[in-house]
């Protein structure tokens, strides 16, 4: 981990504040969800990327029926025939 050599205080509620140049650098707006992590000692945000649910990529997803599942994924749930019972 590399320090940025930004400290901020937690204020009454718990909230931390993301330095606008961080928030600019990786892309974070207003309302954007965020993930935490715990790594030992350190505690780490990162901004949420929704993921396919079968190989975890984030990129070219489809919503079927209430999942998200990648092309790749998906054309090969199209690929599977159904087992002889």
């Amino acid at each position: 981990m590399k320090s940025t050599g930004i400290i901020r205080r937690v204020d009454e509620l718990g909230r931390v504040v993301i330095p606008i140049e961080l928030r600019n650098k990786f892309n974070i707006s207003v309302k954007d969800p965020m993930e935490i992590y715990v790594d030992g000692s350190s505690i780490i945000l990162k901004k949420f990327e929704p993921n396919c649910i079968f190989c975890g990529h984030s990129k070219h997803l489809v919503n079927y029926k209430g999942k998200l599942v990648c092309n790749k994924c998906l054309k090969n749930l199209s690929d599977l025939k159904p087992e002889k019972e």
